[in-house]
């Protein structure tokens, strides 16, 4: 199945769906190359950035299933698809 490699920006204000967000990073750890987190301790939030090689439907599942967390806001920015 071809993959796509993408990066996932997430936002955290709501510290309470932390450990919900490494369960759901953790369900997809074979996909991720790398994650980077900085706390904005100014702000009360963090900031995480995910970068994946996955087919995009597993991308895809992962965005959604951060973006349903409450305080939690996250979007993917995907590679371009390799030409034919």
């Amino acid at each position: 199945m071809e993959t796509r490699v993408a990066v996932i920006a997430i936002v955290v204000e709501d510290f309470t769906q932390v450990g919900e967000l490494n369960h759901i990073l953790h369900e997809y750890g074979q996909y991720i190359i790398g994650r980077m987190g900085i706390p904005y301790e100014k702000r009360k939030i963090s900031l995480i950035s995910v970068a994946m090689d996955a087919p995009s439907d597993v991308i895809s599942a992962m965005n959604g299933k951060i973006g349903m967390l409450k305080g939690v806001t996250s979007k993917a920015a995907y590679s371009k698809l390799p030409e034919e």
